[in-house]
């Protein structure tokens, strides 16, 4: 009976002759009371089969997630927490290699919020959204809840909405039985279940190995390691017997383990397994997270000092004389506040790059940095004579201090990045990202070399032979980048810069595809390298001039940054030589993405005479242009056409892995337009 339903509902949104209108979602909506001044906001939607509706919390690089807006919220009503999803299933997606988040067959979504403005009548949301089967669509819905006005719950159904005419496809039957359907289970559960997949086993794995290393770098600071002899001894004379001496030590190790892992618990906690991974993704977490990276890069070269009140200190170190298991504890916290100068940037920095990650990986990560933390102190309790073979405090720690510092300043840069990918702003492209990190480990095999000096560096005479040796290896380290700004891949630091397309030429300096810059062909005005060094063009008006003065077709290709399908066709058939030579040769290539957040001048901006939508970026107006001209809203949508926009196929095409077929509907077109000629 649902699957009739489905079909139905399917059969009536795409009546009226705009069949190529895709809405693969079918949302209600209801709202409960939950006191005079807080109610539940409750949005349900039935996806249709095979179809995937991304999440909130899909990571960016890859499809589009979940973004919902509250229109009307500022001086009416407040959020309270962020809004909660139904089961999702998370698979990896090997083209944009994320472990993407979405919902099958069913989603809920659940926002509670309090009015602050209680004469207010309605709510109003917008849902931004993709769903993707063989073709990707991004979807504006909007929402209009009306405010109970009495004690019982009010339900309102969001009826379908044609994405083109805005207009409801839906008998009152229909959408009674959709809400029936919805609302027979609270909360909606999906059936997939999570994937489990290997991936996210390697990055818990690679988060600990991350920070167990990171806890023995805080061990070698000025803060850390002069407290080893220091701790040590005090164990050894409390303790009547070594047995009690090494029992004390190793609760003392695990008090510290028990510390970091609750703090690692707490962030977890606080803000979400899945949110911390939404968080981190987000374009202004990203830039926040760069920041605080510079200041506490900042720290470490010794611009000031990171500490936590005194006071709090001198507490917890008058409770460490209390004795037993409590008194050990309170000494374990005494050494996590009074070393924070020096752990605190490491631990901040760990718990932001635990955050990319999601789930429990901030504390997986506090557990491996406070397992190399407190391995020494246990260890030396139990062996004291070790204590001999320690290096004396000096210098060198400093300098420990200071190579984090660097390290955690070109960490920085990768949060930045980050943001300029998402926001398409181009200002930190891939020769940039590399020249700052050229600079930044060049300067600091400068420093390991003594030909820089910083504000806490003792008098250095000469240079031992370790410090040279790790500068030898920074300084190989930085001549191995010096060639990636000349198109060499890096495959040592894959993932940090930007990707190779995301630079001003996208083979290097001077350089493309087919060789040097002086037997490349000069780009013309408007256009860029695209897949496989095509010449394409994201300018409508300029490709259709350029396909004019050279008299070919065009081929109008609608796609995304994040559409999954758009890659596939780019990588698997757009590749095949037969296709490539024909993009190469006898078309003109624009491409046109409707997921492009680039931001319209005021003067260009407008509503929509087809959706009656807000068209404010350029995304939206390439949207509109596909909606209003071919009747569509999927993306990849291929088109060839001529130069006065006359469709010459018989038909468009959208996903395509058969090669042959896609290299006959490309001929087909091509033919068409020489006939004309």
């Amino acid at each position: 009976m649902k699957k009739i339903i489905l079909l139905l509902i399917a059969f009536l949104a795409f009546a009226n002759g705009n069949a190529q209108i895709l809405d693969p979602a079918k949302w209600t909506t209801k709202i409960e009371k939950k006191s005079d001044t807080r109610y539940l906001l409750i949005f349900n939607a039935v996806i249709d089969n095979e179809w995937h509706l991304y999440s909130q919390f899909t990571p960016d690089g890859g499809p589009l997630p979940l973004e919902i807006i509250f229109k009307n919220q500022k001086g009416n009503f407040k959020l309270i927490g962020k809004a909660k999803e139904s089961k999702t299933r998370t698979a990896f997606n090997d083209i944009f290699e994320v472990n993407e988040t979405f919902f099958e067959k069913k989603a809920q979504i659940q926002q509670e919020i309090e009015l602050t403005n209680t004469k207010l009548t309605e709510v109003k949301v917008d849902f931004n959204y993709q769903v993707c089967k063989d073709v990707c669509i991004n979807v504006e819905k909007n929402f209009t809840i009306k405010i109970p006005q009495n004690e019982s719950a009010t339900i309102e159904v969001a009826p379908v909405v044609n994405t083109a005419t805005g207009d409801s496809n839906l008998s009152k039957e229909v959408v009674d039985t959709v809400k029936s359907d919805l609302n027979a289970e609270k909360p909606i559960k999906v059936e997939a279940p999570k994937v489990d997949k290997p991936e996210e086993k390697r990055g818990l794995l690679s988060i600990f190995f991350i920070a167990f290393l990171s806890g023995f770098a805080a061990l070698l600071t000025p803060c850390v390691f002069p407290m080893i002899p220091m701790t040590v001894s005090f164990f050894t004379k409390q303790s009547k017997t070594k047995a009690k001496g090494i029992r004390n030590a190793i609760i003392y190790g695990i008090a510290i383990i028990f510390i970091y892992v609750v703090l690692g618990f707490l962030v977890t906690a606080i803000f979400g397994a899945d949110a911390l991974n939404a968080l981190s993704t987000n374009v202004w977490f990203n830039i926040i997270f760069f920041i605080l990276l510079v200041v506490f890069a900042s720290s470490f070269l010794g611009a000031f000092e990171i500490m936590l009140p005194n006071s709090w200190a001198n507490k917890v170190d008058s409770q460490a004389d209390r004795g037993g298991i409590i008194g050990i504890l309170f000494m374990a916290l005494a050494l996590a506040i009074v070393s924070f100068s020096c752990t605190g940037p490491i631990v901040g920095t760990l718990l932001v790059e635990a955050a990319s990650k999601g789930g429990i990986a901030p504390i997986v990560g506090m557990f491996g940095f406070s397992l190399a933390l407190a391995l020494p102190f246990m260890l030396f309790a139990m062996f004291p004579g070790w204590l001999n073979s320690l290096p004396k405090s000096g210098g060198w720690l400093n300098t420990v201090k200071v190579v984090l510092g660097f390290l955690e300043l070109a960490l920085a840069f990768k949060f930045l990045s980050n943001a300029d990918l998402v926001l398409q702003l181009h200002f930190l492209e891939r020769e940039v990202f590399l020249a700052i990190w050229i600079a930044i480990f060049g300067t600091l095999a400068l420093y390991l070399f003594g030909k820089i000096t910083l504000p806490h560096d003792s008098p250095l005479n000469h240079i031992s032979v370790g410090r040279l040796s790790l500068g030898l290896v920074v300084l190989a380290f930085t001549v191995y980048l010096i060639p990636g700004i000349w198109g060499a891949p890096l495959k040592l630091i894959s993932g940090f810069p930007p990707p190779m397309t995301y630079s001003e030429s996208p083979y290097g300096v001077g350089n493309s595809k087919g060789g040097s810059a002086k037997t490349a062909q000069v780009l013309p005005d408007g256009a860029h390298l695209g897949p496989h060094d095509l010449i394409a063009f994201e300018d409508y008006d300029k490709g259709v001039a350029y396909a004019k003065s050279v008299n070919k077709p065009i081929l109008l290709d609608f796609t995304g940054y994040a559409c999954v399908n758009c890659r596939k066709m780019e990588d698997y058939v757009w590749s095949d030589p037969m296709i490539l030579k024909i993009l190469q040769n006898e078309v003109v290539l624009i491409s046109l993405y409707v997921d492009d957040k680039r931001e319209l001048p005021k003067e260009e901006q407008y509503v929509s005479k087809e959706t009656g939508k807000e068209v404010v970026s350029v995304g939206n107006k390439w949207s509109d242009f596909q909606i209003t001209k071919f009747k569509a809203n999927a993306q990849p949508y291929y088109i060839v056409m001529d130069t006065d926009g006359n469709m010459l196929s018989d038909k468009p095409e959208s996903y395509n892995s058969d090669i042959n077929a896609y290299k006959d509907w490309l001929r087909d077109g091509i033919d068409s337009f020489k006939k004309a000629e």
